[in-house]
């Protein structure tokens, strides 16, 4: 009987210390908002790289040629945080580009000399604006610190990036988006899809489905309460 009774106050002891390790996993899971947007930068970075490679590659102007290996460069570094944070919080990560991503890297793969500079420029035009605003939501409507944070370290390079991307764009004699004070696309601004169709750009924090480099970056809801 001794025996039994040690051996359910081991158990018990087990259980007890579980309790504290179980909740301080639940305590860590992101929300939806956080995990989508994990999910949908680390799309964002996997066009960049293959985007940037073919910059390199197939650009006509020097100044594609070495934009697109800037931001191969800075993607490649960014999706190791991306990757760091998604292991650490548990998140599955997507293995390819989305569809219409792809999409726009067949059109690349098809395009050659200005009509590829031209296609190139203004789709990373169209991807970084959303990007931009995606990042600014989570900066404010994230709720896992690490994400956040995350957040807040992409958003001066997604804003570098589209800086460079105007100033190329200006000397290509590509539209650009319309954009506040602040260099940042302004809310209702139009912003070049690829293939030279404007498309609305929302404002930032708003629920919508918004294009991203050739395709579409997916701003997730705030989580419910």
């Amino acid at each position: 009987m001794l025996g039994i009774k040690r051996l359910g106050l081991l158990a018990a002891l087990v259980l007890v210390g579980m309790a504290p390790a179980a909740a301080a996993q639940a305590a860590v899971q992101p929300s939806q908002q956080d995990t989508q947007y994990l999910q949908a930068l680390h799309q964002v970075n996997l066009f960049e790289i293959t985007a940037g490679d073919l910059a390199q590659q197939k650009g006509q102007d020097q100044g594609v040629k070495d934009l697109g290996a800037r931001l191969k460069t800075d993607h490649t570094q960014l999706d190791q945080t991306v990757q760091q944070t998604a292991s650490q919080l548990g998140v599955e990560l997507p293995a390819d580009p989305t569809a219409d991503q792809q999409s726009v890297i067949d059109q690349l793969n098809n395009a050659s000399g200005e009509e590829f500079d031209r296609l190139w420029v203004t789709s990373e035009l169209a991807g970084h604006v959303q990007a931009i605003q995606a990042t600014q939501t989570e900066i404010s409507q994230g709720s896992e610190q690490s994400v956040v944070q995350l957040a807040q370290t992409a958003l001066p390079t997604l804003q570098a990036h589209y800086d460079a991307l105007v100033q190329l764009a200006e000397q290509l004699g590509i539209p650009v988006p319309q954009t506040s004070a602040s260099g940042t696309p302004s809310p209702g601004g139009t912003t070049p899809a690829p293939g030279g169709t404007s498309t609305e750009t929302p404002a930032p924090g708003g629920t919508t489905e918004s294009p991203a480099p050739g395709g579409t970056f997916e701003t997730p809801a705030p989580a419910q309460s």
